[in-house]
């Protein structure tokens, strides 16, 4: 290697390096450095108020995951929304995630009396994709279930009312499943 190759060698690694510090300082800048979230006490108490039933908890970044079963999910729902420490009575999103052989069912949730907030899942098979209604606990999960059962084929039990919500009578499949095909456009309808 002769000097003029090692020079733009170097020249090359001092400008990867600069290019490196410059994208570091836009992280920090921006608050997109990794951040270091202490253990949540919120683990303790939910863990606590939910003993008796068959739920696993982890800790997310600044969210406490809750994982439960479908034939527990009503009853750790009523209780995190009526114990006191805990109080989670806004339901913020529900939504779903299609894993092929299960739906899984995500509540994210916020106490507006403590600064915490929880994330509930739960998992069902695709073939009998059906949990019961939170309406009872959150009533403004109405329209999120509405929309799973639309999208995804989540039928919610002792759901108020299951009528379409964004598709029309009639249609035909579940466009957020991943088995969904997307139909042969027809002549006249839309070009």
């Amino acid at each position: 290697m002769n000097g003029n190759e090692g020079a733009e060698d170097q020249k090359e690694q001092r400008r990867e390096e600069a290019l490196a510090r410059g994208a570091e300082r836009r992280r920090q800048r921006e608050g997109a450095t990794a951040k270091e979230y202490p253990p949540s006490p919120l683990i303790q108490s939910i863990v606590k108020t939910l003993r008796h039933l068959s739920v696993d908890t982890e800790q997310i970044m600044d969210e406490v995951i809750v994982r439960t079963d479908p034939e527990s999910l009503i009853e750790t729902c009523k209780l995190l929304r009526e114990t006191a420490e805990l109080e989670f009575t806004y339901l913020r999103c529900l939504s779903a995630v299609d894993y092929v052989e299960n739906i899984e069912v995500v509540y994210h949730l916020s106490s507006l009396e403590h600064p915490h907030k929880t994330v509930v899942k739960t998992q069902v098979p695709t073939e009998s994709a059906e949990l019961p209604s939170v309406v009872p606990i959150w009533r403004g999960a109405d329209w999120h279930e509405r929309e799973v059962h639309d999208l995804f084929g989540m039928a919610f039990t002792n759901h108020p009312n299951m009528s379409p919500l964004l598709l029309f009578d009639g249609f035909e499949g579940f466009p957020l499943r991943k088995s969904y095909k997307i139909p042969e456009q027809k002549e006249g309808l839309g070009g």
